[in-house]
């Protein structure tokens, strides 16, 4: 999509565009005759506009007169008025949408439809840069024809106004407007298209939102680690408790080995033997005595 400086030169053209085509409809200089009297009265330039004639005299009177008539009118006469005039309504709308789609503005949706606004205000500013080309080319084509023709007298000769290049600039200004925005369009990229909205509410609404979420797994993460952080000391101390038992050469988990017992309480005799006694054990007190 083109920048905002794009569009708003597009805009400012269009809006030149609208103010050159309502002129060039009302001014009465579509073609211009200097034909110049020898009486004082004699009219010194002669005008010709879609809606009226008009006629400067030399002693700086300046009268003009109504065409009332339509069906009397020739048949580029009449195209050119309704053009210009479908021209400036259809561009006058084109305004209207293209303040809903430029980027720069708070209202207008998300970007796709902010895109889909400034395609609708393109098409209009050309399709009425087109009505305003088709009746300037076509009375200037009438005018260059009968001033070359020779059967035509030099009082009845005109040329191009004034209304004509301007009609013939603003046809340019909407052509050139209508093109930029309609280079609007949103394109697909890799992902799907862009419904953002361009609202700073909406922007600023969205960030909190994200930064919500982001203190929600941070806060998780603390709360694994905390559950975490017992069972991990313990198991740090079982480490500690086996190695020190391998550095003291006992095994974990095993019973201590039992102290040998004296070669004397370990032997042991056939019970079909007797046990040698004591000699001691054998007399009495009184044998001794």
């Amino acid at each position: 999509m083109p920048s905002s400086t794009m569009q708003m030169l597009a805009f400012v053209l269009a809006l030149l565009g609208v103010l050159g085509a309502t002129v060039a409809t009302l001014l009465p200089n579509w073609k211009v005759s200097a034909d110049v009297g020898s009486n004082i009265m004699t009219a010194i330039s002669q005008m010709q506009g879609l809606w009226m004639d008009c006629t400067w005299y030399s002693t700086g009177v300046f009268s003009c007169t109504l065409k009332y008539s339509v069906l009397a009118l020739p048949a580029y006469l009449q195209t050119a008025r309704t053009t210009m005039v479908l021209s400036c309504m259809l561009a006058t709308l084109g305004l209207c949408l293209a303040a809903l789609g430029l980027k720069c503005t708070h209202w207008g949706g998300s970007h796709r439809s902010k895109g889909h606004t400034a395609i609708a205000a393109g098409a209009c500013f050309v399709i009425a840069g087109v009505l305003c080309l088709v009746p300037a080319s076509w009375f200037t084509n009438e005018v260059i024809t009968t001033f070359l023709d020779s059967k035509v007298p030099q009082s009845s000769k005109y040329e191009p106004g004034g209304a004509v290049y301007v009609a013939f600039v603003s046809a340019g200004f909407f052509l050139a407007g209508g093109v930029i925005f309609c280079l609007s369009c949103p394109r697909r990229r890799n992902g799907p298209l862009d419904s953002g909205s361009s609202h700073p509410d909406k922007l600023l609404r969205q960030q909190q939102e994200q930064i919500a979420n982001d203190r929600d797994k941070q806060k998780q993460r603390r709360e694994q680690q905390s559950q975490t952080e017992p069972q991990e000391h313990h198991h740090k101390e079982k480490t500690a408790h086996q190695e020190k038992l391998q550095v003291d050469g006992l095994q974990p988990d095993q019973p201590k080995p039992e102290k040998p017992q004296p070669e004397q309480e370990q032997q042991y005799y056939s019970p079909s033997r007797n046990r040698v006694q004591d000699v001691k054990a054998v007399y009495s007190l009184q044998d001794y005595v």
